[in-house]
């Protein structure tokens, strides 16, 4: 641990003394309710958990919406208030004496997540393998993710023979994800109930890694895996980091060969410190700001929703009140993230678009080749698209999407004209 990580971690004893003693408080059995999941797989929060408690307040306001400063979770003086610390921490390079590997993908959170500022997006990609059997999806000897990098040259892991199920994932965006974690989980199983069956998402509930016993609606991953952004810092933190924490304590095999023999720092390798200021940065980032509304965004967006892709790509959601327990009792929503409305322009759900993700994770084989609606927002500074980054403009993102999009694709290839298409991507790049 590096020097500004101890001073970074004496700031938050507090916040973090109350999540993880909120994991111990609420560890014990949970109770599931398939009939309010629509995926029939795992059922309603933990009793011990419930959601939408807070006060309702009739002033929802806008949320902050910026590429630069912080949305008010963490306070900024510009100089080294809370929130620079904790981009410091974010910014931070492992290396090996801090446990970097033995099988990696980056050496820093920001090396994905960057553009145009700290937390943003990048061209950057993971890969993932494995086997389709004919009934179920098996991951290839060790995970389904294959580490593109190692400390040692013996250890370089690929896709091995037999795994025919091979695809990328690109590096999104985390800008707004603070309000995306404070979106109530009943508000994401109303808006799957309210689309029409054909194009009704999943949602899925997955397990709170800080509060043990306990599930929450997804929202994070291209397959939806996490539900809390701790969850998700712990998790990208060991597989694209290599660095092992208090959440995830044991490292990853090098396609299903132990590491141990190279692996010279003692686990957890972070004790939980750092995936707290991962999860606090994140909770501070505005939503990515909007481009000029022009009158050909205007028209396109009337063209957008003709075309029906408004019904996956939900252009506002309000977050739960401020007070409102959730993470399975290990997060209150402070009042710099409830009570506000966002404008995603997605639902957070998993849905079958036809592109043939083919992996499973955290989730049932019924979500194999699912993916989560991909939000807009932000979309004007990307220019790799699609969960997989292998469409380069918004036109070709369109024609890829099938399956449940099918309709939505056809109205923009056989009913809209030239004209009125290019509208329709000036509005999407406008987002």
């Amino acid at each position: 641990m590096k020097v500004y990580r101890q001073l970074f971690a004496a700031s938050l004893l507090l916040p973090a003394s109350l999540v993880f003693g909120a994991c111990s408080a609420q560890g014990g059995s949970s109770t599931d309710d398939p009939a309010a999941d629509p995926s029939g797989e795992l059922g309603v929060e933990s009793a011990a958990v419930v959601e939408g408690t807070g006060a309702p307040n009739a002033a929802l306001s806008e949320a902050v919406a910026s590429f630069d400063g912080t949305n008010g979770f963490l306070a900024s003086n510009g100089v080294d208030g809370p929130f620079e610390v904790a981009r410091g921490v974010f910014e931070e390079h492992d290396v090996i004496d801090d446990g970097l590997g033995p099988v990696y993908n980056a050496q820093a959170c920001i090396e994905c997540h960057q553009n145009p500022v700290t937390g943003g997006g990048a061209q950057t990609m993971e890969l993932r393998a494995g086997h389709f059997d004919g009934t179920n999806f098996i991951p290839q000897a060790g995970d389904s993710l294959v580490n593109d990098r190692t400390i040692n040259a013996a250890f370089q892991e690929r896709v091995l023979a037999g795994n025919e199920v091979r695809t990328f994932r690109i590096a999104l965006s985390l800008m707004g994800d603070g309000y995306v974690e404070a979106i109530d989980s009943n508000t994401l199983n109303s808006l799957a109930l309210a689309q029409p069956a054909a194009q009704r998402g999943t949602f899925q509930q997955v397990p709170v890694l800080e509060a043990p016993g306990n599930n929450r609606g997804a929202r994070f991953g291209i397959k939806n895996q996490h539900s809390s952004l701790l969850s998700f810092a712990a998790d990208a933190y060991v597989n694209e980091i290599g660095i092992t924490n208090a959440l995830i304590p044991t490292e990853n095999a090098s396609n299903g060969r132990s590491v141990a023999g190279i692996d010279t720092v003692a686990d957890p390798e972070d004790t939980g410190n750092d995936i707290q200021a991962f999860a606090d940065f994140m909770r501070s980032l505005p939503a990515p700001p909007r481009g000029p509304i022009t009158a050909a965004v205007t028209r396109g967006q009337a063209n957008f929703n003709a075309a029906g892709c408004n019904v996956c790509h939900t252009p506002s959601i309000n977050t739960a009140p401020a007070g409102s327990v959730i993470n399975g009792g290990a997060f209150t929503v402070p009042a710099a993230l409830g009570d506000k409305t966002i404008h995603p322009f997605g639902d957070f759900l998993l849905h079958n678009i036809g592109t043939g993700d083919g992996i499973v994770q955290n989730g049932p084989q019924t979500t194999r080749l699912q993916v989560r609606t991909i939000p807009l927002w932000g979309i004007s500074v990307r220019n790799r698209l699609m969960h997989d980054g292998l469409s380069v403009t918004v036109s070709d993102a369109i024609t890829r999407h099938a399956g449940q999009a099918l309709a939505a694709k056809n109205f923009f290839t056989n009913t809209l004209t030239a004209a009125q298409q290019a509208d329709l991507v000036a509005f999407v790049v406008s987002l």
